[in-house]
């Protein structure tokens, strides 16, 4: 087992050789597929030298499922293994209702071949994984735990210092209950290792879940909070993807991603949307997380 470590754009991978054959959990963004495919033809190199055998999804969210056709197409025998809830989705390619278009992000048409079915196991490696369902962060997604390392991937359901973004609040559903009650699972399985979605593996999962549940407090209190963490977030993202954009043509995309109408409707309508775009941007530029360059917006 090798992890992956990737930047925010891309979720970090997990590589497997073993008798059970190679395997890569999550495979990042679609913009970094050459760089994806680059990665596992080196660590195929240091294993056994031949295809990647099998691919399994966290989930489904751009970040840990875009160089999917990537890899597909550089490996056309490859097992593709996804969570069950969005099967049906994938298979009639319905990038509305997969995220994408919400998100205002991209991703290739993939196809997949199982399902990892919570309450069974996959061998990696030459161990047996545990799958079990984490909601939350997204309905749809799994953890993966192996009992004899006590080892997790957690996917974006817990990171060192939070959690992912809780996507069906953004659409009215309530779902802090479900990120509560995925702690509560991780904490039953104590790993000893945790690999997250992003940022380096941790081994002190209790501080994390400690963290991840003040968080979460913070955000069922105050739901406006979570809304205004996600639309700082989706912006974020997308300046990692541009590395720099003018301020007519983030207007624009902003304009054209459901979820910001959604976000603003339900949280900031007594705010006018352009006032609220422009603080939005002051709040990432004062965090450091851009800087305007005259009409120009540049991530940092």
């Amino acid at each position: 087992m090798a992890v992956i470590q990737r930047g925010w754009l891309s979720a970090n991978g997990v590589f497997f050789a073993g008798r059970a054959g190679t395997a890569l959990v999550d495979t990042g963004y679609c913009t970094h597929a050459a760089q994806t495919l680059a990665l596992v033809r080196a660590a195929l190199a240091g294993a056994s030298g031949g295809p990647l055998g099998r691919i399994l999804n966290t989930h489904l969210h751009s970040d840990h499922c875009g160089g999917n056709a990537a890899l597909q197409a550089a490996w056309p025998e490859v097992q593709t293994l996804i969570p069950p809830g969005q099967a049906a989705l994938v298979r009639g390619w319905d990038a509305d209702a997969l995220g994408y278009i919400p998100t205002g992000q991209d991703c290739p048409r993939f196809r997949y071949d199982a399902l990892l079915e919570p309450g069974t196991t996959v061998a990696l490696g030459d161990r047996a994984w545990q799958v079990h369902a984490a909601p939350g962060h997204d309905p749809h997604a799994v953890l993966l735990f192996e009992p004899a390392s006590r080892t997790l991937i957690s996917g974006d359901a817990l990171w060192e210092h939070g959690f992912g973004v809780v996507f069906p609040e953004l659409e009215g559903a309530s779902a802090f209950a479900d990120v509560g009650a995925t702690l509560d699972l991780i904490e039953r399985l104590a790993p000893a290792t945790v690999v997250p979605g992003h940022g380096a593996a941790f081994t002190d999962a209790a501080r994390a879940l400690g963290a991840a549940r003040r968080r979460l407090d913070g955000f069922v209190r105050e739901p406006r909070r979570h809304a205004l963490y996600a639309a700082k977030v989706l912006l974020k993202y997308k300046l990692l993807e541009w590395q720099r954009i003018g301020l007519p043509a983030l207007r624009a995309w902003v304009q054209a991603t459901p979820y910001f109408g959604l976000l603003h409707a339900r949280h900031f309508a007594g705010e006018p949307r352009e006032a609220w775009l422009e603080r939005l941007l002051d709040d990432l530029a004062g965090s450091g997380a851009l800087r305007r360059e005259g009409g120009m917006l540049v991530n940092l």
